[in-house]
């Protein structure tokens, strides 16, 4: 089994049409995708949204999606090929609690691919790739204490992207990395593929 961890600096950069776009070209592998999404404290993690129950049992919340249309970002994992797409919810600082789950969906998979940076708390990968946007001031502090675990780079290189905006944040950790630029709307080049074949092997 091959586990595949897609992280980033920020939000709505890209991540999901990696996932969904790699889950399409390497159908082969027969995905297993989770997306993890972390909310701050007082959300219902159930319900993604402001909830006044946010006790112990209700820190996660893990949902299997069974809808292929392609409206939602695991619909999108399904739409693009995955075998099982599951959403995984959880207050900001509590996915430990929800890995037990999440340690059985990886042990029924047959290969999975994980949208998220804070698995890395609690999983090594055999490859981890982070999508960095440097036209977007916010990097997520999760993306920084795993940036040096990069295996490589995937650059947003859209027109807005020319300039960086990061103040504080040094790309020293993936000093040697392959960096590939992606480009909206397509997400996964060639040079993407054939380096993750080249990491995991054949399917």
């Amino acid at each position: 089994m091959s586990l595949v961890v897609i992280g980033g600096n920020s939000k709505n950069i890209g991540k999901t049409s990696v996932v969904a776009g790699l889950i399409s070209v390497l159908q082969a592998w027969h995905w297993t995708a989770l997306k993890i999404t972390q909310h701050e404290h007082g959300l219902c993690a159930g319900k993604d949204e402001a909830c006044d129950r946010a006790t112990s049992d209700h820190t996660f919340a893990v949902t299997k999606d069974e809808d292929r249309s392609g409206e939602s970002d695991t619909s999108r994992f399904l739409a693009a090929g995955a075998i099982h797409s599951w959403w995984v919810r959880t207050h900001e600082g509590h996915l430990g609690d929800a890995m037990p789950c999440i340690r059985r969906i990886l042990a029924g998979a047959e290969n999975t691919i994980i949208e998220s940076n804070s698995i890395l708390h609690f999983l090594k990968p055999d490859l981890y790739l982070t999508v960095l946007d440097p036209a977007i001031d916010d990097f997520k502090t999760s993306a920084q204490t795993f940036l040096d675990r990069a295996d490589a780079v995937l650059l947003n290189a859209n027109e807005n992207s020319a300039t960086t905006v990061w103040r504080v944040v040094s790309l020293k950790p993936v000093a040697g990395r392959p960096i590939f630029k992606i480009r909206p709307p397509s997400y996964v080049t060639p040079e993407i593929v054939e380096f993750i074949r080249s990491r995991l092997g054949p399917s």
